[in-house]
């Protein structure tokens, strides 16, 4: 039975919420209390942020199919959270890790696999964040807006093979949110197995 969430918060609320961490970072590096490496924690801890919110949209379908609990209104807001994430964890690493020097920035992006990922992971969410609005959705028309955002899944399984190969110690923190991701991939293939069986199962039924 469908679980009804009209009268529940906005997303605005939601952004709030989800930006909680963020704030909650800042406030402990100002208090130095990020360790004896500050700029490499916060743009870890910003990482792990950005993964588990795009774990998060991911969930929303099957939280919907399995309890009947709609939260597709929050689904852009939980995206586009994830973007910002991903974008300060990138500027993170670009400014406080790299002092932005081009060489040095190119030089890994072309010689650590992990850091090559994590580039193509968020270059996957630039045009998911570019065209998560109604304008967007208006232009591209549903069909093609849809498609793009199934980059969406590509963009979670490289983040969560980045995470996976940045720590080289294999803690089972990385392991379990691959393991996450993995599961709410599959869950999503199976889906689509079955509504193509049955699409086809209708075109050949209206056929005879």
């Amino acid at each position: 039975m469908p679980i009804s969430t009209r009268n529940w918060p906005g997303p605005w609320l939601a952004y709030l919420v989800m930006f909680i961490p963020v704030a909650a970072l800042v406030w402990t590096g100002f208090n130095d209390e990020l360790g004896p490496d500050p700029a490499r924690a916060l743009e870890h801890e910003l990482g792990i942020w950005a993964l588990r919110f795009l774990i998060l949209a991911l969930l929303i379908t099957p939280v919907r199919r399995l309890t009947g609990l709609n939260l597709l209104r929050y689904r852009r807001a939980i995206g586009l959270t994830a973007f910002w994430y991903a974008l300060l964890h990138l500027l993170a690493w670009l400014v406080l890790d790299r002092q932005l020097d081009a060489g040095a920035i190119l030089s890994d992006i072309w010689k650590r696999p992990y850091i090559t990922i994590g580039m193509i992971a968020f270059a996957l969410l630039i045009p998911l964040a570019a065209t998560s609005n109604r304008y967007s959705i208006r232009r591209l028309g549903g069909a093609i807006w849809a498609r793009v955002h199934k980059l969406a899944y590509a963009a979670t399984a490289l983040a969560a093979v980045h995470f996976v190969m940045v720590v080289k110690s294999w803690p089972p923190e990385p392991l379990i949110y691959a393991g996450i991701v993995v599961v709410l991939l599959g869950y999503r293939a199976v889906m689509a197995f079955h509504h193509s069986r049955a699409s086809s199962r209708d075109v050949r039924t209206r056929a005879t």
